[in-house]
């Protein structure tokens, strides 16, 4: 199986990011919520636990769409789809110190880092589209940081939107593809 097919093969079984997308998005934005008028407390609950069942969560919705829920065996991609699964929660530790020195910026510091995951993303579906939203998260994520660091949600608004808003893009490109 060449690169090509084997993108094509994942943008067209993982509908573009899709589900993994929106699942991130529900547990992003449910986290705002919290963050806003509860605590910053459940709000960092909600993204760090939530975060833990993205995929089982993008796995059953999958199982329950009517197209084959995983890669094939021949797909070389395979691996570096678990791979890039393990960064994020890996370099979610670099959060620990970020949220003692400073609280507010506990979300700025996560779209660096959920914006740094999505990189390889671009390779593993062949889909540009990650590669600005890697950009959205990371430039937004450090202008929050600097400049509106008084704010303790505003990140988790604009993360949550912005991996709404490129669930449907990367389903529409996936979908399309797919029709033609």
């Amino acid at each position: 199986m060449d690169v090509q097919d084997a993108q094509r093969e994942v943008r067209f079984v993982y509908i573009g990011g899709f589900w993994g997308q929106l699942v991130s998005s529900v547990i992003w934005l449910v986290s705002a919520t919290l963050g806003t008028w509860v605590s910053p407390r459940a709000s960092i609950l909600t993204v760090v636990i939530g975060g833990f069942f993205i995929f089982p969560l993008t796995h059953m919705l999958l199982r329950f769409s009517p197209r084959r829920a995983s890669v094939s065996t021949e797909n070389p991609f395979t691996s570096l789809g678990m791979q890039i699964a393990f960064v994020l929660p890996l370099s979610m530790l670099l959060l620990v110190p970020v949220g003692l020195y400073r609280l507010n910026w506990f979300f700025p510091a996560l779209m660096v880092l959920v914006g740094a995951h999505y990189l390889p993303f671009a390779t593993l579906y062949g889909m540009r589209m990650f590669l600005f939203l890697a950009g959205i998260l990371i430039v937004t994520g450090v202008v929050i940081a600097v400049y509106f660091a008084e704010t303790f949600c505003l990140g988790s608004w604009i993360g949550g939107l912005a991996l709404f808003v490129f669930a449907w893009i990367g389903r529409s490109i996936a979908t399309g593809e797919a029709s033609t």
